[in-house]
């Protein structure tokens, strides 16, 4: 059960300001996530698979080995380069 108090306990760690006249409808909010929460931790998953819940099978197409365009076409709309590879400015 969420209280008023853990809502202005969670305001006060986060520093965020909330109006007393928002607390009980915050308070409402927050217990229901909790409940929708609580709902999918009881869900009962040893009877049955998961990781096909649709049917489907091999919905990804084979790798296949094609040819490379050219290093010259790679490069060439790169607005800097060295050799055979992109130059790209160092971050701070």
């Amino acid at each position: 059960m969420v209280t008023r108090e853990d809502i202005e306990n969670i305001a006060l760690l986060s520093k965020l300001f909330v109006d007393e006249k928002d607390l009980d409808s915050l308070t409402e909010e927050m217990q229901k996530i909790v409940a929708f929460a609580d709902t999918i931790n009881n869900v009962e998953v040893s009877t049955g698979e998961f990781d096909n819940i649709n049917n489907l099978s091999n919905v990804f197409r084979a790798d296949e080995v094609g040819e490379s365009l050219p290093v010259e076409e790679i490069l060439k709309n790169a607005p800097e380069q060295a050799e055979d590879h992109f130059l790209v400015r160092k971050r701070a």
